[in-house]
């Protein structure tokens, strides 16, 4: 009979929230007005009341609000979601221009971007993070099948509304000295065909408010024939509003860089598998942080969700509360507390004691996968005999032996913090959360930061040049021989210029036949990658420096951090193989010296 004690997990608390947090913004529903900070409401806290489901008569603006662009004020076509979140038109968005200071990627469609046309996020989009939001498009093409299939009744008399623009001024209680003629028609149909048809001629703001009065028919009638229309529409578009990787409804809805929509726990699922779309097969370059501050939900796609269908979202979101519960009651990832692995790596395995035997029988026997974690000196028996960081393992083979022992070849697939722990027949198993890396549009933006920061030295120090010297201190005779190789600043070196750097060095290594480059490493490892974000994983496995150091790696979140922790790493060998010949030279010297 397995037996389980459980610890709470002694490692210091992460940064990164809970997986199971900020996974739907339930703020109100008023279309894309939320900031980031609203939209960023926590799980636990759902908006259940049925406050929030809009209603045809009472929300009829705010229902053509959801579908309207922000920029041109018409209704939204060819929609593109930005990674920020916020969705215009394609023709709406502004002129692209060749980015600066960008080596890596460095694709060609990454080389040109934009300023975000929106004032609460003014961050710089490349133009491959923007294409065409494929859910979005179809859920507008449906309502304007919807609109279409009512359009014979409200061209009826019966059905006609007499809709206002309200003066803004008006709106907001304040007194204005403008005398400006209100924008008002008669339009056919109710409340939501009136005020649509109003936005598709381009002659209602996504701001304005309106009032409303029927013309020739009673006004419950009118009532009547908004509340079928609405409840039609929502019909139509619920459809269209289902994850193709749970089948269930949008849960904090999260659009690729290739348009396609998925839950935000879905791409995660997708993610630990492959990074490529299961639609269209093109690779994600989105990374899906539970902190929604990160990485924005399609903002568009919530605020339908929320308005429509609240009361689904709340079953589903206390579906997922309680899925989460269950899992989290339990300790489901065994630990292999032995060495330092890293992703994308082989590591190979020879295992003999018996309680990490049935361990590995029973990963073979499940999804193949285990978590290795490094082994740690303790002054005290209530702290983990383990580092909190380490890196989530797949099987590729293994060979039983007679007596019981087992070679193990596996790869690394994703790094993970261990949040708690206990004990099962012998070996530790644990919850863990995953460890991720920064998106692409943010490295771009910390290189760029970084590159621009070097950019400004350099002009300082071309308005105030250093004097020149005399000819008494440039003179051989009074200068003094260098003691040290000439600094290298990592810190503003383009990421390509930094991957250059360690390849190269990695090269002449080569060349000199270092002991930590023989033919064996190279069989285990492969050849010396150039791809920014594989080098650091594979100099680490080869490159004799401390676990100490190479443990820092696991924490990072940024390919550039990396690509300068490794970089270090060779400026101190490079200067440790400089200075000790050198100091041998000045101590023979001294030795004959008279």
């Amino acid at each position: 009979m397995s037996s389980i004690q459980a610890n709470a997990s002694q490692s210091s608390p992460s940064s990164t929230p809970p997986h199971d947090e900020h996974l739907l913004p339930m703020s109100p529903p008023h279309g894309e007005h939320t900031t980031a900070a609203s939209s960023a409401t926590s799980i636990e806290r759902p908006d259940t009341s049925v406050d929030a489901l809009l209603e045809a008569v009472r929300d009829a603006r705010q229902i053509i609000r959801l579908i309207q662009c922000r920029m041109c004020h018409k209704i939204l076509q060819n929609p593109i979601t930005l990674p920020c979140g916020y969705s215009i038109c394609r023709t709406c968005l502004p002129e692209t221009r060749p980015r600066a200071n960008i080596s890596y990627p460095a694709t060609e469609s990454r080389l040109q971007g934009f300023d975000c046309p929106f004032a609460d996020c003014s961050k710089e989009h490349a133009a491959a993070d923007c294409a065409l939001d494929v859910t979005l498009n179809k859920v507008l093409a449906t309502v304007r099948t919807a609109f279409a299939s009512y359009q014979s009744a409200a061209e009826l008399p019966q059905y006609s509304t007499h809709i206002t623009v309200r003066d803004q001024w008006d709106v907001a209680g304040i007194p204005s000295l403008e005398e400006k003629q209100a924008e008002s028609r008669v339009l056919g149909g109710g409340r939501i065909i009136a005020a649509y048809t109003m936005a598709e001629l381009g002659n209602l703001e996504y701001s304005s408010e309106v009032t409303y009065s029927p013309v020739g028919a009673k006004g419950e009638d009118i009532d009547q024939f908004d509340s079928d229309f609405f409840l039609k529409m929502k019909e139509m578009v619920r459809t269209e509003m289902d994850c193709q990787v749970c089948y269930a409804l949008f849960l904090d809805p999260m659009t690729t860089t290739c348009g396609h929509t998925y839950c935000r726990t879905c791409i995660h699922r997708i993610l630990d598998h492959s990074n490529l779309c299961p639609i269209c097969r093109r690779a994600i370059s989105i990374q899906a942080p539970v902190n929604p501050h990160i990485a924005p939900p399609n903002r568009r796609l919530v605020s339908m969700i929320n308005g429509f269908w609240s009361d689904l979202v709340a079953l589903r979101t206390q579906a997922y509360r309680l899925e989460q519960q269950a899992n989290n009651e339990g300790f489901d990832v065994p630990i292999f507390v032995c060495t330092l692995s890293f992703p994308l790596m082989p590591l190979f395995l020879h295992v003999f004691e018996p309680r990490y035997r049935l361990m590995i029988r029973r990963a073979v026997a499940g999804d193949r996968t285990f978590g290795m974690v490094l082994g740690r000196h303790t002054s005290s028996p209530d702290e983990p005999g383990f580092m909190e960081l380490g890196v989530l393992l797949r099987i590729v083979n293994i060979e039983f032996f007679p007596d019981g022992r087992s070679l193990l070849e596996t790869v690394g697939v994703s790094r993970f913090r261990i949040t708690r722990h206990g004990y099962l027949d012998g070996y530790i198993v644990a919850n863990i959360e995953k460890v991720d890396d920064i998106s692409v549009a943010e490295e771009e933006m910390l290189e760029a930061s970084e590159l621009s920061r070097e950019d400004d030295i350099i002009v300082m120090e071309a308005r105030d040049p250093e004097p020149e010297s005399t000819d008494e201190e440039s003179s051989p005779t009074t200068q003094a021989p260098p003691t040290t190789l000439p600094p290298i600043d990592l810190e503003t070196m383009s990421t390509r210029n930094l991957v250059d750097f360690g390849v190269d060095f990695v090269r002449r290594m080569q060349a000199e036949s270092v002991h930590w480059l023989t033919a064996r490493i190279m069989a285990i490892y492969g050849e010396c990658p150039d791809d920014p974000a594989v080098f650091p994983w594979w100099f680490a496995c080869v490159f004799p420096v401390s676990d100490t150091e190479k443990y820092r790696l696991l924490g990072t979140s940024s390919v550039r951090e990396r690509l300068k922790i490794s970089c270090r790493w060779i400026v101190e060998w490079e200067a440790s193989r400089w200075l000790v010949p050198r100091l041998s030279l000045i101590r023979g010297s001294l030795n004959h010296s008279p």
